[in-house]
């Protein structure tokens, strides 16, 4: 009665136990697929460890829906390293500088000029002193590139101090606006062996070419005198993180090309025995008399069918001399606070005409100072006194002396103004007036120099 009420048969014995035996494989079954899963699940672990995981199935043995459930190891992301142009220009950097001045000389010199400067050699003229374009790629050896290219192109009034002098080459014009041009390589000697071949700018002497990497804006006598760049190979060894060497093998002093055969030679060394302080040492000897004579022009009239190089007529000289030039070079950097700092200069210079000749003799010595008093305001100082026995450098036998206070401003990250005060003196009469072939013992300048740079190259440059 009670189940026709409700409407619905009670099922039979049969039907209930078939319903007990399915109900039983599919819970077997499900039991299966969870350790299955736990397989999988635990290779795919073991995979990503490297280590195979114990009984693990593999994964095509696993179902369908289970597989592609399962979890699988991140690919290694890689990136596919540049080609053509980009692998090509990968590292470099392109860097510009400009490099202007506007200079008084009180004693308002004939024809405006600054005698014995290197680059600020006009007065009441404002003035471009460079302007630089640099493309560099260097070499990293920890990320396995062993080369590197530099090349530093410049024009303006420091570009016909620095280079292209007929005295020093015979055909200046050629390289007159490469002011740098090398190749290096970094072999896999010990900690590395750095070889350049080409054309660089000298490091004999403290100062250098860039006016933002200088304590001052004019540059020292010495600057002035010891060469400014060479063309040949050099070799560069660190022994330790505090001790290298170096040797070269160049043309000469100032020389892309040289009047002669012989071949320089320079060795010397750095040492920084604690972090603030470094000491470089440079021992120089070369042979700077020309054995032949070029005329740039056409040969005289007496010459018949001279010889040429490419297409320049030159001479041979009959008996050349081969008297030799001997440099010690030698300065001292001390940075004794994040602010404060020193820098120590002596140079000793001589010349022979032929090897028994009376000798030409410079030495003289600078000291340095400079305190940044804010991240945009300093202050430096220089004096410097020099020697020139037989006018090597400035043409007759007198004792030079200078003092030189700069204070700059950083206007902005890469652009530095430098306010330029200096006296220079002579023990004989030497400096240009108003007045032709009226000379005093000193002149006084100053000046403002504005310098901009830009590019991916640190300094110092």
């Amino acid at each position: 009665m009670a189940a026709q009420e409700s409407g619905a048969a009670a099922p039979a014995p049969s039907e209930v136990a078939q319903l007990r035996k399915e109900a039983a494989e599919l819970r077997a079954l499900l039991e299966k697929l969870e350790k299955r899963i736990d397989q999988i699940e635990s290779a795919a672990s073991g995979s990503q460890t490297g280590a195979p995981a114990a009984n693990a199935v593999p994964p095509a043995a696993a179902p369908a829906a289970v597989a592609a459930k399962a979890p699988e190891a991140p690919a290694a992301a890689t990136v596919a390293p540049p080609t053509g142009v980009a692998g090509l220009l990968a590292g470099t950097t392109l860097n510009v500088l400009l490099d202007t001045y506007y200079e008084y000389n009180f004693n308002a010199p004939i024809g405006r000029v600054n005698l014995l400067r290197a680059y600020d050699v006009s007065s009441n003229l404002f003035s471009l002193n460079q302007a630089v374009l640099m493309l560099e790629n260097a070499p990293n050896p920890d990320a396995g590139k062993r080369w590197g290219v530099r090349v530093d192109l410049q024009w303006g009034q420091a570009t016909e101090s620095l280079q292209g002098n007929v005295v020093n080459e015979p055909r200046p014009d050629v390289y007159r606006n490469i002011f740098q041009a090398y190749g290096t390589y970094v072999a896999p000697i010990g900690r590395g062996l750095t070889v350049d071949f080409g054309k660089w700018a000298s490091s004999l002497g403290l100062e250098g070419n860039y006016t933002q990497d200088q304590l001052n804006y004019s540059r020292s006598f010495l600057f002035n005198f010891l060469p400014f760049y060479h063309m040949g190979v050099r070799a560069n060894y660190a022994f330790s993180d505090q001790f290298s060497m170096h040797y070269w093998v160049i043309n000469g002093t100032n020389q892309t090309e040289a009047y002669n055969g012989f071949k320089d030679e320079s060795v010397g060394f750095t040492w920084q025995p604690a972090k603030p302080l470094s000491w470089t040492f440079n021992y120089y000897r070369g042979q700077e008399h020309p054995d032949e004579v070029y005329y740039p022009n056409g040969a005289p009239a007496g010459i018949i069918n001279p010889p040429t190089q490419q297409g320049v007529a030159f001479e041979p000289i009959g008996s050349p001399a081969t008297g030799k030039l001997n440099i010690i070079d030698s300065y001292l950097t001390w940075q004794v606070s994040k602010a404060l700092s020193f820098g120590l200069e002596g140079d000793w210079v001589i010349q022979r005409l032929y090897t028994n000749s009376a000798p030409a003799r410079v030495d003289g010595g600078a000291i340095y100072g400079h305190y940044q008093f804010t991240p945009k305001f300093g202050l430096a100082a220089r004096a410097e006194y020099v020697q020139d026995h037989g006018g090597m450098f400035s043409g007759i036998t007198q004792d030079l002396k200078e003092a030189t206070l700069t204070a700059d401003y950083k206007l902005a990250d890469n652009l530095l103004l430098r306010w330029e005060w200096r006296r220079d003196l002579s023990n004989r009469p030497y400096f240009y007036t108003p007045t032709l072939n009226s000379l005093k013992v000193g002149q006084t300048t100053a000046g403002l120099g504005v310098v901009w740079w830009f590019g991916g190259k640190q300094s110092p440059w």
